[in-house]
């Protein structure tokens, strides 16, 4: 049983047999003791004061006493006014530590059959452009949360919905009609991706150009500038193309659907090699091309039902205004589907798929009201989880010159970013793997992969997904501070120590009666934090919270192991409870780190 389980037990019985039945009732508060009083829990004595009809202090020191004698895990105790400060004995804190030893995975909660199915969506490109960094921080908060919700027990099926229709992918394939003369990855050396994002910024480029020159001309015949400039970008000949290729994919043109199959694929090749080396991967990929037609079909069933309606036009409309909303478009008036409607029928397609308890959608903040129109949208149509869906909102990654906009090719490249970070560890890293004997050059290529995916992973992670945030590569690749090598490099100077440990007999439980400091208590009662903090994390959909846990153990360790020696310790039974101590901050360290998706790595 947890220390602080086993104290709430025993503070109800004294409770009891002090002030009786009705005080046993009172919630019992327990907290961690402030660093500047002596003690490891503290508990909160003026909830018992009406029943007991004493003063707070008098109320702190009869339930320590009571505490003192009957508990073992309580050696002694002192009271501020009304806090209740309580030393645990030595011997419990070694008895969690055996505790922690035993469980690889402490502080997790294992799935069962019968665990609640969590359904995350992350990710969500479109297939006309690379992945950037705003979809290197989607991706990393979508697989880290889909590890923190598993860890609290939860079965979880990671999803992605690829966008892989409409007028910006008619604009690339309209662009490498015109302009690709046959060109292929196989040909140019480059990523499917790539290549075709490179067509989307030509279309752009071609279609602004137009947008000028029919501009100057309208403004020349005498029609006003707005004017002008709003018919100039409706009338360019390159989006009047484009939307006529929209229609007849829509239409089932073969040519045009060979077409938008053969760079499509381009593209999936490409994704899937960015999201190897981001380390996520999904259990079910949708694509917009099969859900807007299920969408469509909900929405004809709404109207059926009377949940929307049909305007003179043809459209059809969502009237939200008794939610406080406005009217949302659900269909255009020439039958074509918008966002929502494709939204709704991939909603359709994953209830039938999987019995669903809880849906979250990692998307940007820019989103936040098209998920809450969603969320009414499909509780309206009867979605036991529509209205209980989690939008998990996320600010902007912003960089120093600004923010990234795909049209203008001004993006900061998911592949580019990863290969700059991993030579940047390499680079960093190397004073330190030099000092290793008969690392390979494989091996030295390994823990710069692993360190610098490590920096760039915890530097977004750390923050909290709701704000907007500086990426900035420098910062984050530092072996000091609040970063992911700073993290990795103490688990490995922890596994450097434990392999010269390994002549020595390190048993799997320790004896209760071994030597325990002041320092050793408060790194197991530190270790012992960690199951709270996955919980928490998981109610607050918040990976930052694992991230600054895993800092603050890592910092609460470096000071230890700057403070005491752990292999020149001359006592035996201390040497071994400090090396059995090392050996969990490591493991929870990597687990910990692990829900982040971090790898650690054995030397650096």
């Amino acid at each position: 049983m947890k220390i602080e389980q086993l104290i709430s037990h025993a503070v109800a019985a004294a409770v009891q047999q002090l002030y009786g039945e009705a005080a046993a009732n009172v919630p019992i508060q327990l907290q961690k003791t402030k660093r500047e009083f002596e003690g490891h829990l503290t508990l909160v004595t003026f909830p018992f004061v009406k029943t007991a009809r004493k003063k707070p202090e008098e109320v702190g020191q009869e339930i320590g006493e009571c505490l003192k004698a009957n508990c073992t895990a309580v050696a002694s105790f002192n009271v501020v006014k009304g806090f209740l400060n309580l030393v645990v004995a030595p011997s419990a804190w070694l008895s969690l530590l055996n505790d922690i030893n035993a469980d690889e995975h402490f502080g997790e909660k294992a799935v069962t059959s019968n665990s609640p199915l969590v359904m995350i969506e992350y990710s969500s490109p479109n297939t006309n452009k690379p992945l950037h960094l705003g979809h290197v921080r989607n991706n990393l908060l979508g697989w880290s949360l889909s590890q923190i919700m598993q860890a609290n027990g939860n079965k979880v099926v990671k999803t992605n919905i690829v966008n892989d229709r409409g007028i910006h992918i008619c604009k690339s394939m309209l662009a490498w009609q015109k302009w690709g003369h046959g060109e292929t990855p196989e040909t140019s050396g480059k990523k499917g991706d790539h290549l075709i994002g490179d067509y989307y910024v030509a279309f752009d480029k071609h279609y602004r150009e137009e947008i000028k020159m029919l501009k100057a001309q309208l403004m020349n015949e005498g029609i006003d500038e707005e004017t002008a400039e709003k018919r100039a970008k409706e009338e360019a000949p390159l989006m009047m193309e484009a939307r006529e290729m929209l229609v007849k994919w829509e239409q089932g043109d073969p040519e045009v659907r060979r077409l938008w199959k053969m760079m499509n694929d381009w593209v999936y090749a490409g994704f899937d090699e960015t999201y190897r080396a981001l380390g996520v991967s999904f259990d079910k990929i949708y694509y917009e091309s099969d859900t807007y037609l299920e969408g469509k079909a909900k929405v004809e069933e709404g109207l059926k039902r009377g949940i929307f309606e049909r305007k003179g036009d043809g459209s059809v409309w969502a009237d939200l205004s008794n939610e406080g909303l406005d009217q949302k478009l659900l269909l255009r008036s020439d039958g074509t589907s918008v966002y929502m409607t494709q939204d709704i029928g991939t909603a359709d397609m994953r209830f039938r798929d999987f019995p669903i308890d809880k849906m979250i959608y990692v998307v940007g903040n820019e989103q936040n009201y098209h998920f809450q129109v969603l969320s009414i949208l499909l509780d309206r149509l009867g979605f036991k989880w529509g209205k209980e869906l989690v939008h998990f909102s996320y600010g902007m990654v912003e960089l120093p010159n600004g923010k990234m906009k795909s049209r203008e090719g001004t993006v900061v490249d998911a592949d580019e970013l990863i290969e700059a970070m991993i030579e940047s560890a390499a680079r960093m890293s190397d004073d330190k793997v030099n000092k290793l004997e008969n690392v390979s050059e494989e091996e030295r290529h390994e823990i710069a992969r692993i360190v610098g995916m490590g920096a760039l992973k915890y530097f977004i992670l750390k923050v909290d997904a709701r704000k907007n945030m500086l990426f900035n590569p420098e910062e984050s690749i530092d072996f000091n501070g609040n970063t992911g090598p700073f993290i990795q490099y103490t688990y490995a100077r922890i596994r450097s120590i434990l392999r010269k440990a390994e002549g020595l007999n390190i048993p799997d439980q320790l004896s209760e009666d071994l030597p325990l400091g002041a320092k050793e208590a408060e790194l197991i009662q530190k270790m012992d934090e960690f199951g709270a903090v996955v919980v928490q994390s998981g109610k607050d959909y918040s990976p930052s919270g694992i991230a600054n846990y895993c800092y603050e153990l890592t910092k609460e360790f470096n000071q230890f192991y700057h403070d005491y020696s752990i292999l020149h310790e001359e006592d035996e039974g201390k040497k071994i409870v400090r090396l059995m101590l090392a050996k969990n901050v490591a493991k929870v360290i990597k687990n910990g780190m692990a829900l982040l998706g971090i790898e650690v790595p054995e030397r650096m």
